[in-house]
């Protein structure tokens, strides 16, 4: 392993989009700590780390890198022509070109990891989503790296594989940038953190909890010292007011009335930058079901998609209005298939509420289904178009919703492919709200969510009388959004009381 010592940074870097500024004025170093980058859904995070990678060119400012150091990088999108690449062959060309001979460290790997012998052998696109992006940290980490840029590192793991990467990273206190919307891998995992926002990074040499503690008090702090001078801009303005009244009288008044304007000037010059952040709260229709009873299933089987094989059978299972349900189990149990299960046997104009069909929703139910891939999402429609598209909104009223909603006026009519996948999410729940739903299917909702986004759609959840059943392998979010957790456990519904029981299970 080389010298272990700060080996990359950036010098007031700034990037533009065109005529939009992502971000300004970023500058930090990265040596042995193992920092987070945090910063809201659009701040420009996946593109720094771009511009760390070469990928992208500043507009201003300069990346520094020690001469023959080398970087990791694990991207948060899986490349997309690796499909047919066999995982062993993927690895055997992520050893570095001196150590192409050691192919036995990606045996000790592989055990490591406790990866299937057979699945290194198997094509890298037949592997979960979940599975891929571990073989893409472990093929970065293979290449003997000095620093590991990790951007969402944790997305599509299940509670198993992310205790597992936090074990092997573990191992050998690799020093890391990582990009992570989960709060708990980020407490656990790092000690420095930045802060990207409009105005440049700031850093703190804490954990990701104590970080945001500092910052919101140097937040408080700049707001209240903003106000002192806001008050003192006020006095002296009424002073100059009268000195220039006076004027008409002694004309040694408009000297002090000059004087006083340049000490306005100067305070303005120099006034104190208060961190104002972006209205864009992530809303649920709190609708409640009129009826105590949201959803009932009888004798219902879970098959896997091509019916080959029985995931989960349920005798009986009943979800009371307003009752927001955790479903866990490890990858494979049969989770996301239950919800598409759940979400493709709601059909209102059927009649399906006799009593006898396995899934029953209450009449008065009207559901949403966010599902994690955001498949359905139109990424070709521009934001304005997608929002216009609901029979209940003309076009000037998507564009005042998606202003109230966050979106800035300049980007309304940019296509929605164009949006980060955090911002994708919360346009898609905006629609979703639109819908005016009391009952959401939630697969993977926080996958790309920022922290604010993830902290609203808790506080949403709490506040409202949604029903709700979800899907996350977020830990800090499933045990903050639930009340109430149903364990997917051979095959059986188990209710248990909490999930730190299952998290714990989960440790390998």
């Amino acid at each position: 392993m080389a010298s272990r010592s700060a080996v990359l940074g950036i010098d007031r870097g700034g990037f533009q989009y065109g005529v939009t500024t992502i971000f300004d004025n970023v500058s930090f170093q990265l040596d042995d700590a193992r920092t987070a980058l945090v910063g809201e859904n659009g701040a420009g995070k996946s593109t720094l780390l771009k511009c760390l990678a070469g990928e992208l060119e500043l507009a201003s400012g300069q990346i520094v890198k020690s001469r023959g150091s080398r970087i990791g990088i694990v991207p948060q999108e899986i490349p997309s022509d690796m499909a047919d690449v066999p995982v062993r062959a993927f690895l055997e060309r992520a050893l570095p070109a001196d150590s192409r001979d050691d192919t036995w460290k990606i045996d000790v790997l592989l055990d490591d990891l406790k990866i299937p012998p057979d699945m290194a052998e198997r094509g890298f696109g037949e592997l979960s989503g979940g599975w891929q992006r571990l073989m893409l940290i472990a093929a970065a980490k293979l290449g003997d790296p000095d620093l590991l840029i990790l951007d969402e590192p944790t997305n599509h793991l299940d509670i198993e594989n992310i205790n597992k990467l936090e074990a092997w990273l573990e191992e050998d206190r690799l020093p890391m940038l990582v990009v992570s919307h989960d709060r708990e891998f980020l407490e656990k995992m790092t000690s420095r953190t930045i802060f990207l926002r409009k105005d440049g990074a700031h850093t703190f040499n804490l954990p990701f909890g104590e970080a945001r503690e500092e910052l919101l008090r140097k937040d408080a702090l700049d707001a209240k010292r903003r106000a002192l001078e806001q008050k003192e801009i006020a006095r002296l303005e009424k002073m100059a007011m009268r000195y220039k009244a006076w004027g008409v009288l002694n004309d040694a008044f408009h000297k002090k009335q000059r004087t006083t304007e340049r000490r306005i000037a100067r305070i303005e010059e120099n006034a104190t930058e208060v961190y104002k952040p972006k209205n864009r709260a992530l809303e649920l229709n709190d609708e409640a079901i009129d009826a105590k009873i949201a959803l009932r299933l009888s004798n219902l089987v879970v098959k896997t998609p091509d019916q080959s094989r029985t995931l989960i059978t349920i005798d009986r299972l009943v979800i009371a209005a307003g009752e927001r349900v955790a479903l866990l189990g490890p990858n494979g149990s049969g989770k996301s298939t239950l919800l598409n299960l759940l979400a493709r046997s709601y059909d209102p104009a059927q009649e399906h509420y006799d009593g006898r069909a396995p899934v029953r929703y209450n009449p008065a139910t009207k559901l949403v289904y966010f599902e994690q891939r955001m498949a359905d999402l139109p990424v070709e429609l521009t934001l304005r178009e997608y929002i216009a598209q609901l029979k209940s909104v003309t076009n000037s009223g998507a564009v005042a919703i998606l202003a109230k909603a966050g979106f800035p006026f300049e980007r309304i009519d940019d296509k929605i492919r164009k949006l980060s996948f955090g911002e994708q999410t919360r346009l898609l729940f905006l629609y979703m709200k639109l819908l005016q739903p009391n009952f959401y299917l939630l697969d993977e909702p926080t996958n790309h969510l920022d922290i604010e986004g993830q902290e609203d759609l808790e506080e949403q959840l709490e506040q409202s009388e949604v029903s709700c059943i979800f899907v996350s392998h977020d830990r800090f979010f499933t045990r903050t959004a639930a009340t109430r957790f149903i364990e997917i456990r051979r095959g059986r519904l188990i209710e248990v009381d909490n999930a730190d029981d299952f998290f714990d299970s989960q440790m390998g």
